[in-house]
């Protein structure tokens, strides 16, 4: 896990060089295990295993002025940039001269995935990326503001206890901002939003947002889809580009090999001992998000290898891994991904490995090893299945995670056709869902319903929408409460403003009860309201990235990096100008990725290349689930999550047992519930603190433990 933190108070002095407090004594406080990039007044530190070139940082002192009485001290003016960012030294001076300025949006513009963060004398701006792959928390400390890239060393700063009202929105409302506001699952540590930036002057703070926000009423320019998609070929490109032009790096601690062992290569013997292999690699899953990325980075010039020659071997530009589930017995139904796999692996300039794996991978596996991460998220029940496809990829890894994201068309964007009055382009995709239907009497009455339910969004107010939501939720425990099945059942459920997540048919009544009060006094609060396609397409985008960065923490493998470039935040901007009428049409993600590669100058993918593969994923959960049931059910024996009066153990207890013998219960509603259980054992588990020093703080966070049934607060 890597972080940095920082942060600005009154203090001329407090932290590196040490504060004489009342008594007269220095007392210092510094995070464990860091590096310091600069020092007092407002100190920031790198924590973690950050590689030499993932921390940049460049200064621009302008000269002395003189003034009465001598010549004053000059402010300095500096620039750190944390992670993979594409730009020269001299590009990272040039968005220090116009952020210095107030042009945050300069810093935002570089391909790659990184956090920036600049000085400016006293003046201190922290900026976060688009999608919350990245996000920024902070929390007032010292008669100042403290700030972070996680959360759980801000509650460690101030000895922070559970947010239970967080947690009680994150599972009842997940994808809803209003619901979770800014809060973390730590009372006191705050976030701020995707796409904003937060500025401290000596303890002072103000959040600001760089990115111009749509009208309501009024859709912004559209442009045409041909040059929306050659914007998105652009954009992945130098998102690839990025990562492959910077250094590679070999593992650190690699274990000894054994030796050979009877069907086992080099590479399972690698992975066996859990070591990436040096240079580059991607999933190659039969997935057009995936092949796409393999295919870019296969493509295109770069280095292929350590600066020691690791990772230069003849046919092994690029490792291309697949992962074959063999738990689940449904062959037929894996064979199509793994040909379209072995059909792109063709490529001479992949290396391809394919990753057997029992029922040691399927989801809800190994929750007892798994380390604590900065948050919860469902990502928690599948890091033991991850992991071991992981443990067999490279050390710089693409994934291509939040293509879904970036580019399907949520359903509710629908409305905002209505808003444009294009009513003509809903045409094609309420009849993909009346297919989608079956042959049935029902499904000649789809297209109608859904465009009603188009219709009723488009003309809900915002008040109105969340209104109708607080009073919704209150009955999404009831029997029949929660949202309907199918593809239409849960396209018509997505066209409001905002719905209950898939857990909150288990929550209690008072936990329901205050997430709609926080919903109701979001709808009385001025907010810039946007059209209501675009925020809920944002708010599931950042359901995603919060979701995907905790399956980094979680499946975490030493000297690895993961790359997602369709988070990065100039490909999020490229895919947010594809014209609405595009992305509603069935396949458009596959269509919108065929013409990237095509653009690219390959043509030659595979028959049924994009297909979708969700039946089988679920498939493999319920397998996972059944598999695992005894220790689940011991898990909810006696929850936390009960403790704290969201939800009543013999419920979730029954669910689970319901759905382990194959009844229609949402599995991702109770992905959610034992998520957030192990999340919390794992936080009260715990032993230690991120902080050192004579100032350090006493206890760690949440050393109360979960208090007893509380009274929540909105």
């Amino acid at each position: 896990m890597r972080w940095l933190v920082g942060w600005s108070s009154i203090a001329a002095n407090f932290g590196t060089a040490g504060a004489v407090g009342a008594s007269g004594e220095g007392r210092t406080v510094h995070p464990v295990g860091a590096q310091l990039l600069w020092g007092d007044p407002d100190p920031l530190w790198a924590v973690g295993d950050w590689r030499p070139d993932e921390v940049r940082v460049v200064t621009v002192a302008p000269p002395q002025r003189n003034v009465p009485g001598g010549t004053s001290a000059p402010a300095v003016t500096r620039l750190a940039v944390l992670g993979c960012c594409a730009a020269s030294d001299e590009e990272l001076r040039v968005g220090l001269f116009a952020a210095r300025g107030g042009a945050l949006r300069h810093l935002t513009a570089w391909a790659g995935s990184y956090t920036a963060v600049v000085q400016v004398g006293r003046r201190i701006t922290v900026v976060g990326d688009l999608a919350g792959a990245r996000p920024v928390f902070y929390t007032p400390w010292a008669n100042g503001t403290a700030y972070a890239t996680a959360a759980l060393p801000l509650a460690d700063l101030i000895e922070a206890q559970l947010d239970i009202g967080h947690l009680a929105a994150l599972l009842a409302c997940p994808e809803t901002p209003e619901a979770l506001r800014d809060s973390t699952p730590y009372a006191g540590v705050r976030r701020i939003p995707p796409g904003h930036a937060l500025i401290l002057r000596e303890g002072s703070r103000e959040i600001t947002g760089y990115e111009p926000v749509a009208s309501l009423a009024v859709a912004g320019p559209q442009i045409e889809a041909g040059r929306a998609i050659d914007g998105v070929r652009d954009a992945l490109v130098e998102a690839v580009r990025a990562r492959l032009t910077a250094p590679r790096h070999a593992p650190e601690t690699l274990p000894p090999d054994p030796g050979p062992v009877p069907g086992m290569g080099p590479a399972e013997r690698r992975a066996a001992r859990g070591a990436p292999a040096p240079g580059i690699g991607a999933d190659l899953s039969g997935g057009s998000a995936s092949s796409t990325l393999a295919l870019l980075a296969a493509g295109l010039p770069g280095v292929p290898g350590t600066v020691l020659g690791h990772g230069t071997g003849a046919g092994e530009r690029l490792l291309a891994v697949t992962f074959n589930d063999l738990a689940t017995g449904d062959h037929e139904a894996r064979e199509p991904e793994l040909e379209r796999a072995r059909a792109i692996a063709a490529n001479p300039r992949l290396h391809h490995v394919v990753v057997a794996g029992g029922e040691e991978t399927l989801p809800y596996a190994g929750l007892d090893t798994g380390p604590l991460t900065d948050e919860p998220a469902p990502s928690l029940v599948v890091a033991e299945r991850h992991r071991g496809r992981l443990a067999a990829g490279s050390a710089d890894h693409f994934t291509g995670a939040g293509a879904r994201q970036v580019l399907d068309a949520h359903p509710a964007r629908l409305a905002d056709l209505l808003l444009d009055r294009r009513r003509r382009h809903l045409l094609r995709p309420v009849t993909a869902l009346a297919r989608a239907e079956g042959p049935s009497p029902q499904s000649l009455f789809v297209p109608l319903t859904v465009y009603r339910a188009a219709r009723r969004l488009a003309r809900t107010p915002y008040r109105t929408g969340l209104e109708t939501a607080a009073d919704r939720l209150l009955a999404a425990n009831r029997p029949g409460g929660g949202p309907p099945g199918g593809p239409v059942g849960a396209s018509l459920a997505a066209l409001t403003w905002s719905r209950p997540g898939p857990a909150a048919r288990w929550l209690t009544g008072e936990a329901l009860a205050e997430v709609s009060v926080r919903l109701t006094e979001a709808a009385t609060r001025p907010t810039s309201v946007q059209r209501p396609g675009e925020a809920r397409a944002r708010a599931a985008l950042t359901r995603h990235a919060a979701d995907q960065r905790i399956l980094e923490q979680a499946a975490e493998i030493r000297s690895q990096r993961l790359h997602a470039p369709f988070l990065d935040n100039q490909v999020v901007r490229a895919c947010r100008d594809l014209p609405e009428s595009l992305r509603v049409q069935p396949g458009a993600r596959t269509a919108v990725l065929r013409a990237v590669l095509a653009g690219t100058g390959i043509h030659d993918l595979p028959t049924g290349w994009g297909a979708p593969t969700q039946a089988a994923s679920s498939t493999t959960a319920r397998a996972g689930l059944r598999a695992a049931l005894p220790h689940l059910i011991a898990l909810f024996d006696a929850p936390l999550l009960a403790d704290a009066g969201l939800v009543e153990a013999r419920v979730v207890r029954k669910a689970l047992r319901a759905a382990s013998e194959g009844e229609p219960v949402p599995l991702d509603g109770l992905t959610d519930l034992i998520s957030t259980e192990l999340w919390l054992r794992r936080l009260l588990s715990r032993r230690g603190t991120c902080w050192t020093g004579t100032a350090a703080p006493r206890s760690r966070a949440v050393a109360g433990g979960v208090p007893q049934r509380p009274t929540l607060q909105a």
